[in-house]
């Protein structure tokens, strides 16, 4: 198949026909987004499957109804733009290279090293090139930018409300901080970075051990084993720096000074000392006032915290392996007591059978579970001087604050795994004395919220329960940033950015107006205040026309039904999309729903990533496998709610599935025949699985539903010609259902067939088909007579015989008569052995023979429903049926007949279970 020309052939029709526009004509309206994607280079095939449920989930309910307005635009906030043109300016070769990989042209190139027009220039490739390439129904009239005048207004008009509700607060804050780009926002989403999206922000206490005239600060995560310290250890292949730190002197690694100078005022370097040369001497313990000595340890690594380790044997599996590895010079000092345990390293180490150092993992687990029984369960003892019997997580703070309060401890702030910056630098963490905050603290903004979410239709339905519970631990989220970023200017200091995610939770209202700003009816000068208080709140007077139109958009449009984004959102932009929207604005404009999809990954499970390697460009899969061949890949090869493993392999078998849905409709229009029985089954087939598509997309159980769409409607196709089923005015009028049906999902190949079969206009826009009356009986029926032929196949290849007669035995009638009985007895809710057994001694059956059939039946109801079919008459009408397909002769008998039965076989026919004789 020529799948470029029939998609461009279509696409160029919809686009031109301008089909995309949302429009008011049915008085119900659907609103649906996905999450915009930030302006970073080129996307690649994971970006492209929530994209792509996204159009399939919009066509669906344009289909089913439903007055559709599907936006998108560009979130250019942040570091990503600037990041790339810095690159471009500075003639970066790798960078360079992976832009002309990917067909830019050198002019373009020049331009790139202004990140404006890095917004620019890709902004145009992901409408051009991916969204209309897929055949994407966005509203191309509403595209916008998080750069545009129009939209910097409306977040300042979002942030002035903010204070206006007493959502923004003032106070010092510990923020991620590139050196060479400024602030950064470190989260899942990974907007400003490259590597270490979900690093936590650790808080050590840098605890003061002194050496003659200087300061050992050694970082703890747990002050309170201060009383077991035993010694210290330093790396001996490291050359540490002395640091002036305000009046003292720190020895410390030259990483460490540089991080804690960005948290620290008057950290200054002025000298040098090598790691081996501290080993042998001692330094004196704070508040046991000990005197301990320093070792030599290796996993005193230089990259986390101060690089000086302070050791408690006694609880730390680490530190008692380095000292056992170098003979125990000295003795562990027990200052916890947990039940089960004397000297708790010692012991899981011995339990777990940890040989030394290198034995990294089982250390790591035997600290984890050390560290976990002891927090939650540990009482400090009699060496803990004032603390003995305090519950450790009660003595930790207390600890941690008297320290401080002494002048013997101070805070360092580290990540807890490396985060870099999209440029490259390794991020910091830096102290902003005069930082604002969103209040999402608010006792009373989060119980709305978390109310609100009950409400809400939340894809899938484990995040809704997970949603209340990430609401209540949401805190105050730094809203600003200094430094080269693009965004909107803090309405109070304008020295000041807004920073990405705050930006980007009340953004889907600003597609009602982008429409007005892109057709010039109105411009961003005349947004002020007074504009957004009148569309978005209903305050005040219209000024003109415009407006009153705008609000009336608005309120037809809004609130959005479905927010879609990757599941990364789901503790980042999620919660302040919902929480936001539930401050400023009324009620009846709260979100309605949200839709986390999983992520598209690569063989090694990672999330496939620019930044990462292995992202497949878009255009180069979209040439070699067809669009909608992609477009049911994604939603077919595992459910929204999971993980998918981008698979080569996977997406060529389904460009050869759309091929083989080819040619069964151009076999299924050419048929040319007579009425036959098998036409009832077809047709309540056909519905009966159509049912099952609609029930999935209930739930936007998007595999589901193309499961049954592409995979068991063709099937039904398939053995319906099987059976001889030629009848064209009824295949014509279910076809046309399935070409409809299959439209949101593949809509090229779908408006190509609908073209063919003299189709009106486009499917794209026609009725979704409605399910018609299933019977039942002739689906089971047609069930059975499936599972027979599977069954006499199953007898000859077993048996290998060439069968030239076939004898089929249909269930006696007081077999059915139980099944009667049975029935009766399950909707009484009394169906067991002893009931039933008690019912049939009055048929007077054979008892050995019904006590077998019993069991079975009891079984058998207990996975299915049991229909009356009289199994002899159907098996009769396709008795021509089963003489071609085996190529003998066909008799068929019910079980209380007189007939051939030289094996006596036909005492095992059961109802849904006939009896196979084959000679």
């Amino acid at each position: 198949m020529d799948f470029a020309s029939i998609e461009q052939k279509w696409q160029e029709k919809w686009y031109s026909n301008r089909i995309y526009e949302a429009r008011k004509e049915k008085g119900r309206k659907y609103f649906i987004h996905f999450a915009y994607p930030g302006i970073s280079g080129y996307l690649h095939v994971g970006h492209m499957r929530g994209f792509t449920y996204a159009d399939i989930i919009a066509r669906y309910m344009r289909m089913n109804g439903y007055d559709v307005i599907f936006p998108a635009g560009f979130h250019a906030t942040g570091l990503p733009a600037v990041s790339l043109a810095k690159k471009v300016a500075r003639g970066d070769e790798a960078t360079i290279e992976y832009l002309r990989r990917n067909g830019c042209p050198e002019d373009i190139i020049e331009k790139l090293s202004d990140p404006v027009e890095v917004v620019k220039f890709f902004s145009r490739v992901y409408v051009e090139d991916y969204w209309k390439k897929f055949g994407f129904l966005i509203d191309y009239t509403r595209l916008m930018d998080t750069i545009s005048p129009g939209y910097k207004r409306f977040i300042q008009w979002q942030f002035r409300r903010l204070h206006e509700l007493n959502l923004l607060v003032q106070k010092p804050h510990f923020a991620p901080f590139c050196p060479n780009c400024g602030p950064v926002a470190v989260d899942r989403s990974e907007t400003d970075i490259s590597e270490g999206g979900d690093a936590e922000i650790l808080e050590f206490v840098i605890i003061k051990f002194r050496m003659d005239d200087k300061i050992l600060p050694a970082a703890t995560l747990r002050p309170e084993t201060i009383f077991g310290v035993t010694n210290m250890w330093v790396n001996d292949e490291v050359e540490y720096v002395i640091a002036k730190v305000g009046e003292e002197e720190w020895i410390l690694s030259e990483k460490a000074a540089k991080k804690l100078s960005y948290q620290m005022d008057g950290v200054e370097v002025v000298g040098k000392i090598h790691g081996k040369e501290l080993v042998g001497k001692k330094c004196m313990a704070p508040v046991v006032e000990r005197e301990i000595p320093i070792f030599a340890a290796k996993f005193a690594s230089p990259d986390i915290a101060t690089g000086l380790v302070m050791s408690v044997p006694a609880h730390a599996p680490y530190d008692y392996v380095a000292l056992r590895d170098i003979g125990m010079p000295v003795e562990p000092i027990v200052i916890i007591e947990i039940e089960g345990y004397e000297i708790p390293a010692k012991e899981i180490v011995e339990k777990m059978g940890i040989k030394n150092q290198e034995d990294v993992e089982k250390l790591e687990e035997a600290t984890q579970i050390i560290y976990k029984e002891e927090f939650h369960k540990g009482i400090m003892n009699e060496n803990c001087n004032g603390y003995a019997g305090m519950p450790v997580n009660d003595a930790k703070e207390r600890i941690k604050e008297e320290m401080m309060s002494s002048g013997i401890a101070s805070m360092m702030r580290e990540f807890s795994k490396r985060v870099v910056c999209r440029c490259g630098e390794e991020v910091v963490i830096k102290r902003i004395p005069n930082q604002w905050f969103i209040k999402y603290s608010d006792e009373e903004l989060t119980e709305k919220s978390k109310e609100w979410v009950k409400e809400m239709n939340i894809y899938p339905k484990e995040y809704k329960e997970e949603l209340p519970k990430i609401l209540e631990w949401y805190g105050d989220r730094a809203c600003i940033r200094q430094g080269s970023w693009l965004g909107t200017p803090f309405p109070f200091d304008e020295s000041w950015v807004i920073e990405p995610i705050s930006d980007s939770t009340i953004y889907p209202a600003y597609y009602i107006i982008s429409k007005y700003v892109n057709e010039g009816k109105i411009k961003a000068e005349e947004m002020d205040d007074e504009f957004f208080d009148y569309v978005f709140l209903g305050k005040g007077e219209a000024k003109n026309d415009v407006w009153k139109e705008i609000r009336k958009e608005f309120e037809y449009w809004y609130p959005v039904d479905i927010n879609l984004g990757g599941k990364e959102h789901k503790t980042v932009h999620f919660p302040v999309f919902i929480m936001n929207h539930v401050a400023i604005f009324p009620q009846k404009y709260w979100p309605r729903g949200i839709f986390a999809h999983w992520w598209v990954t690569q063989k090694a499970g990672m999330k496939i990533s620019k930044s990462k390697g292995g992202a497949k460009p878009i255009p180069d899969a979209a040439q070699r496998y067809g669009v909608d061949s992609l477009r049911l890949y994604y939603a077919h090869i595992g459910s929204p709610f999971v993980d998918i493993e981008w698979d080569d392999e996977a997406v060529e078998q389904y460009k050869k599935r759309i091929i083989r849905l080819w040619n069964l409709f151009e076999e299924l229009v050419a048929l040319e025949g007579k009425e036959n029985k098998i036409d009832e089954w077809l047709a309540a087939a056909f519905n009966d699985k159509l049912l099952a598509a609609k029930e999935a997309m209930k739930e936007f159980e998007l595999r589901k539903a193309a499961n049954a769409l592409f995979f068991e409607i063709p099937n039904i196709f398939s053995w319906y010609m099987k059976r001889g089923g030629e009848n064209k005015s009824v295949v014509m009028e279910l076809v046309k259902k399935w070409v409809r049906a299959i439209a949101p999902f593949t809509p090229h190949i779908a408006e190509e067939m609908w073209e063919k079969i003299g189709g009106d206009g486009f499917v794209s826009l026609q009725k979704y088909p409605g399910v018609e009356g299933i019977d039942k009986s002739i689906l089971k029926a047609e069930e059975l007579l499936i599972s027979l032929t599977e069954d006499i196949d199953e007898i000859i290849k077993v048996t290998q015989i060439k069968p030239s007669k076939i004898y089929i035995y249909t269930a006696p009638q007081w077999k059915w008569d139980v099944v009667e009985i049975a029935k009766k007895l399950q909707q009484e809710k009394r169906l067991d052995m002893k009931n039933l057994m008690n019912e049939i001694k009055k048929m007077g059956v054979n008892m050995k023979e019904a006590a077998q059939f019993a069991n079975k039946l009891i079984q058998q109801m207990r996975k299915e429903e049991f229909i009356r079919i009289d199994e002899k008459e159907y098996f009769e009408t396709a008795k021509e049926f089963l003489e071609r397909e085996f190529g003998a002769n066909i008799l068929i008998y019910s079980g209380d007949e007189e007939c051939y039965d030289p094996a006596n076989k036909r005492r095992h026919a059961m109802p849904y279970k006939p009896a196979i004789y084959i000679e």
